[in-house]
């Protein structure tokens, strides 16, 4: 049975490992591209892809051409980024309705995404991730549970250190990920997808607790260098293929085989219940730059880029030549006339005496005129193309087009028209966040089956302490909503706040602004470390919102520092809201009339109090 069994396992890796070369073969081409573009980017412009498929670098027509590289593709790639750096992972839940559960429920996921969001540094794996889509046009997150993360519980018979877990987000490049159908537009409807990577052998052993012999493997590095001389090798490296195969009828829970080395090292179905409905799913989340109508990889804007970028190489190394002509001069020469070989060598420097055989013609300068000015026209013409294709013009580029404009909503109208090119992409990060939020709460849902505690940045820029299990989590019923303030800069914002107080909006129904109001604006000007005052208003809310909990078990007493008209409303709120049995109901509502009678007992007494003093 052993021998069988082992024959089985070697005939799976086997199918796996030849699934895993027919896809990279039929991805080949694009991996070139991929390959082109980052080269492009770090100022290697002088490669090409042959017919064969495979990057070349183009030669000189003549040995004395200019072959410099004026770099405007990483300048491009880097302002999108900046731009696109504009969007944090500010995931916030919104209830999906106003029942107690739901609010509760979306509170603590939105404490789940905030700790989470620190603890796996999501900003950076988002900025990593959009550096990928931007240079190669696609790029991936992957989600997982890391059981080795999160606080120690235990020690175990071994001394190996026992964790309570965590999620763990990373950004993964589009070279690793292979698709079963590269004309399959979705993620989620391929039917299956294979995530390749090469690791060290003892990493592979830490995670499966399996040692596979070590190979060399050719890891290239791109720089502003000749291809050829970045290229290294690696040693004591194994390539770990993971293949996930989506759920069918014969396999409901999917199926993930992991192989390495000719071994399989898991079989099974698919680990995490991250789906809708509670179904299990991919791990993956796609990040596209610019999607492409039936294809599973998006395109680059580098793409559209590379034949600008080698025009305009062009342009400026033929305008140096002819600059050089110009400035170093051409001379003609009778034949047999001078010595042409010390001429070549010397040139025409400054005192130089020539000396020409008797009768004959002397050297003379060729006359060459000056640089034509199609050269600049033709400069002027390619840089404007760079900003219309990559959608990333500078208003200060194009002072001309709004100069008459003296209206301040003319200028928002033509700021909005410049980032209109950009919103496209912002809307995929969005997208991404999204998918990512989801994931994330539904894997502690899976897991943190035990009490847990979680700390985040509360109210009040203070430290806030939960402690919650996975059952809680109802992932299903909240909304998840990546908001983020990518259309405005903060000058922009700062305006539109001024003008929102200007106007009132921010003040109560007598005309104040409140502590919580106050906080707010200066949490949204960047001044959030100015905002110490205590909100007395939410924190009575809140005691509130405890005190709604706490009645369905027993009476809860009236203080005398309470603000019976804030608890009054919670309590109403929470009677309209929740579905109740007439027991609790009677309750709070014996509750509520004990604050108005505090109410009226506070009136008559300052009442009292007045006629004293009259």
């Amino acid at each position: 049975m052993d021998e069988l069994k082992m024959q089985a396992e070697s005939k799976l890796a086997e199918e796996v490992l030849n699934d895993f070369l027919n896809r990279q073969e039929e991805r080949r081409f694009l991996e070139r591209g991929w390959q082109l573009n980052m080269n492009f980017v770090c100022g290697n412009q002088y490669f090409d892809i042959d017919s064969s498929g495979e990057i070349y670098e183009e030669s000189k027509k003549f040995y004395w051409q200019n072959r410099r590289v004026f770099n405007h593709i990483a300048t491009t790639v880097e302002t999108r980024c900046s731009k696109l750096g504009r969007i944090r992972p500010a995931l916030s839940v919104r209830a999906a309705s106003e029942e107690e559960s739901d609010r509760h429920s979306a509170s603590l996921a939105s404490a789940i995404l905030s700790a989470v969001a620190g603890d796996c540094d999501l900003d950076g794996v988002i900025s990593d991730a959009t550096v990928w889509s931007e240079t190669c046009g696609t790029a991936f997150y992957k989600i997982i549970w890391d059981g080795r993360s999160g606080c120690a519980v235990g020690v175990t018979d071994d001394g190996q250190k026992l964790t309570e877990g965590g999620v763990k987000v990373a950004a993964v490049p589009p070279f690793e990920i292979y698709p079963f159908s590269l004309s399959e537009q979705s993620l989620s409807a391929q039917p299956s997808i294979i995530h390749a990577q090469a690791l060290p052998v003892r990493d592979i052993y830490t995670a499966y607790g399996v040692q596979i012999e070590g190979v060399d493997i050719e890891d290239i590095a791109y720089s502003r260098r000749d291809m050829r001389a970045s290229k290294a090798v690696k040693h004591g490296y194994g390539l770990l293929i993971e293949r996930y195969e989506r759920p069918t009828e014969d396999r409901p829970c999917g199926r993930l085989t992991v192989v390495a080395g000719g071994k399989v090292l898991y079989d099974g179905e698919l680990p995490y219940i991250n789906g809708d409905g509670g179904e299990r799913a991919y791990p993956f989340v796609k990040q596209t730059a610019l999607p492409l109508a039936g294809s599973f990889f998006g395109t680059s804007v580098v793409d559209r880029l590379i034949p600008l970028q080698r025009a305009y190489n062009a342009v400026k190394n033929r305008k140096h030549e002819f600059l050089n002509r110009i400035s170093m001069g051409t001379v003609a020469v009778e034949d047999g006339s001078v010595d042409t070989d010390e001429l070549a060598e010397d040139g025409l420097m400054p005192g130089k005496i020539i000396v020409y055989r008797q009768g004959a013609k002397p050297p003379e300068m060729l006359t060459l005129g000056s640089v034509p000015a199609e050269f600049g026209e033709e400069e002027k013409n390619i840089l404007a193309d760079f900003a219309k294709v990559s959608g990333t013009g500078e208003l200060t580029d194009n002072a001309d087009s709004f100069a008459g404009i003296t209206s301040a909503t003319g200028l928002q109208l033509i700021i909005e028209q410049d980032e209109s090119r950009m919103e496209y992409a912002y809307q995929q990060i969005k997208r991404a966040l999204k998918d990512i939020g989801r994931q994330i709460l539904r894997l502690y849902r899976q897991f943190a089956t035990d009490v847990r505690l979680l700390k985040y940045a509360g109210g009040n820029n203070a430290l806030s302490i939960i402690y919650f299990k996975g059952s809680d989590i109802s992932s299903d019923d909240v909304v998840l909503d990546a908001d983020s303030e990518s259309n405005l800069s903060p000058a922009q914002r700062r305006t539109v706040v001024y003008d929102m107080l200007d106007r009132g909006l921010f003040s109560d129904e007598n005309g104040r602004l409140t502590a919580s109001a106050k906080n707010k604006v200066l949490e949204i000007l960047g001044y959030k470390g100015f905002a110490g005052e205590r909100d007395l208003g939410r924190l009575h809310a809140g005691r509130a919102d405890e005190e709604n909990l706490k009645m369905l078990k027993e009476r809860c007493e009236v203080k005398k520092y309470d603000d019976h008209a804030v608890h009054i409303a919670e309590h109403t709120a929470y009677l309209l809201t929740e579905k109740l049995s007439a027991e609790a109901e009677d309750t709070i509502c014996t509750h509520i009339d004990m604050h108005r009678n505090r109410i009226k007992e506070n009136e008559n007494e300052r009442t009292d109090n007045d006629r004293t003093r009259g």
